[in-house]
């Protein structure tokens, strides 16, 4: 069964020679072979949240079809994205710095809460980031996910620190 997947990425530290926006088309590239339909937004530069004395982020919203796959193995291949564009998750701080940050959003209408996965991403209303990127990409797509919720989400937030740098249509994947 095919499951429409959500995915929040961000980066900000370079990583072997790479910036943080070839990281993030890296990780579209990879991206792109484990969802089918494969499609991406434009790409944010935001202030860091949390722990906010580190260089802003640049982040994005991918979606596309995954076929046959639970969850817990789709964020196995996330996680091991992310380790093969730099991220070492055992010696990072917590949202502190990181070449690249893969976070699901959505999983189809799926509930989750484990140790490992929570779906719905727990902190989806609270990221402008995720919101701004997310909406772009999925206007189109209210049979699918339900929009105005999140347009709600957002309006009660502050978007002024999201600016796009690049539109989707310039943001070649491949």
């Amino acid at each position: 069964m095919k499951e429409f997947v959500v995915l929040g990425l961000g980066s900000n530290r370079s990583w072997n020679g790479s910036e943080p926006v070839q990281l993030l088309k890296s990780a579209c590239v990879q991206l792109n072979s484990c969802l089918s339909s494969f499609r991406w937004s434009s790409v944010y530069r935001t202030k860091p949240m949390y722990v906010e004395k580190q260089d802003d982020f640049f982040n994005m919203v991918v979606c596309g079809y995954a076929d046959s796959i639970e969850p817990e193995q789709f964020l196995d291949k996330i996680h091991s994205i992310e380790a093969s564009l730099g991220r070492d998750r055992k010696s990072e701080v917590r949202n502190g710095p990181r070449s690249l940050d893969i976070d699901i959003e959505l999983f189809g209408t799926r509930k989750l809460c484990s140790d490992i996965l929570q779906i719905p991403h727990p902190r989806i209303s609270e990221r402008a980031f995720v919101l701004v990127p997310l909406l772009e990409l999925l206007s189109q797509e209210s049979d699918i996910i339900d929009i105005k919720h999140f347009a709600s989400a957002l309006e009660k937030l502050s978007s002024s620190d999201v600016e796009k740098i690049i539109s989707a249509e310039n943001f070649i994947v491949g």
